[in-house]
């Protein structure tokens, strides 16, 4: 019989802006002497602070799980965390509504079973260790760095073995009532919509965490693989004029069917596309039908892949646009909170967006590989989101029509980069 393992994961993740670039942290600590055993942290790009809370959960429970790989169901995990709502929420007592937080919980879940896991609520003060990761993972993220283990001083916040605080339970008493007897609440407790802002923050991985990319990584199991393929061309393509979803809806060009066509040819010869999902407009419709028919598979619209609304610049130029509205562009180029002129849509909007859309495809398509066929601005957000690359990366890729990027999206939360911008097919 195996000798059951004990060991605490302290969970945190905020944001600055709630929603806005977001991080968490995560440390795996030996109950009886109070050293931290591993670390995880990373910046996630622009989410709400209850996102980045699940995920530093994610990221601790994976840790914890890969630190022991042959423990099975002899592991035992006492999660401490300062989130009231993921611990209600985990433990079972408060229902899960929010569409973003439901793929959440599912993977959080799924990682170790439930018998083996329990929650505790502690407050802010004693959960320093892992705040501490998470705003130097969110430091990283604003320099354009990846978090290091080698740099992080957030151990410095958590004196091994120290005593526990008066009035919460010892981290060695792993096998006291599980959190639920702890905060016992009616089942129609109310759940709240949000918790406040936090000046937590993002990050990378450390010594002992999941990798995912390169290095000795455990068995996560199959990817979720997102295929992002870039509409073909329209009249407005080669002009390298403004076109969102504000007005502007041209359809292909014959250039742009021509192209459709040879990316439906690549995507037969790989033989790997198990669904297709478009963006609703209709140059990205058009395309997505081409290869649907090659493939022999139906096209699923979602709002979510939908190209950026530009407003009063729809159909320009950029040079049309720093002509006319000379300030307003400035102030674009400038930040990602700033819309165009005339009720566009900021990149940080775009990124919300396409991160719950990004959530909930992950979320049902583990194992699977699914062609997205949608614009620039959401193919970037995703391979920028998957890099933990700051706002002012969308400015530095480059996409060019019919063009094929992928990211693939593992069981600890964590993504892979595998291409961009690939158009070798349409040579």
């Amino acid at each position: 019989m195996s000798v059951a393992r004990q060991v605490v994961v302290e969970a945190d993740g905020g944001s600055r802006g709630n929603p806005g670039p977001a991080g968490y942290g995560a440390v795996v600590i030996d109950p009886a002497t109070g050293e931290p055993l591993a670390e995880a942290a990373e910046y996630i790009g622009v989410a709400t602070n209850n996102v980045a809370e699940y995920r530093g959960l994610i990221a601790g429970l994976a840790a914890a799980k890969a630190l022991f790989p042959d423990a099975g169901d002899a592991l035992r995990v006492h999660v401490r965390m300062d989130s009231k709502l993921v611990v209600e929420q985990m433990s079972g007592r408060w229902k899960i509504k929010h569409p973003d937080m439901k793929p959440l919980a599912a993977r959080a879940a799924a990682i170790l079973p439930s018998a083996s896991v329990t929650y505790e609520w502690i407050p802010r003060a004693q959960n320093k260790h892992a705040d501490r990761l998470a705003n130097e993972a969110m430091d990283a993220g604003r320099d354009g760095r990846q978090w290091e283990a080698s740099a992080s001083t957030a151990a410095l916040d958590s004196p091994a073995a120290a005593p526990a605080p008066s009035g919460s339970p010892a981290p060695g008493l792993l096998d006291s009532p599980a959190a639920d007897a702890l905060f016992p609440l009616p089942e129609d407790a109310a759940e709240p919509v949000a918790e406040p802002a936090d000046a937590h923050s993002a990050p990378r991985q450390s010594a002992g965490t999941p990798q995912t990319g390169w290095g000795s990584a455990p068995d996560l199991g199959a990817p979720a693989t997102l295929l992002l393929l870039r509409h073909g061309e329209t009249a407005l393509t080669p002009e390298k004029r403004f076109s969102g979803s504000g007005g502007t809806d041209p359809e292909l060009s014959a250039v742009g069917r021509g192209q459709a066509e040879r990316a439906a040819e690549h995507f037969a010869a790989l033989g790997t596309v198990q669904e297709i999902v478009s963006s609703p407009l209709r140059r990205c419709r058009e395309t997505a039908a081409v290869v649907a028919a090659r493939l022999g598979l139906g096209v699923r619209i979602d709002e979510g892949l939908r190209e950026t609304d530009f407003g009063a610049w729809e159909g320009l130029t950029f040079a049309e646009v720093r002509e006319r509205y000379a300030d307003d562009l400035t102030a674009w180029l400038a930040s990602p909170d700033t819309a165009p002129t005339g009720g566009g849509e900021s990149f940080s909007e775009v990124a919300d967006r396409v991160a719950a859309t990004r959530d909930r495809l992950v979320a049902r398509s583990a194992g699977r590989t699914v062609l997205l066929v949608t614009h620039v601005t959401p193919i970037k957000t995703f391979v920028r989101l998957a890099l933990g690359a700051p706002p002012e990366a969308l400015f530095r890729m480059e996409l060019s029509a019919a063009s094929v990027s992928e990211v693939a999206y593992y069981g600890d939360g964590n993504a892979s980069v595998r291409l961009l911008n690939d158009a070798s097919h349409l040579r």
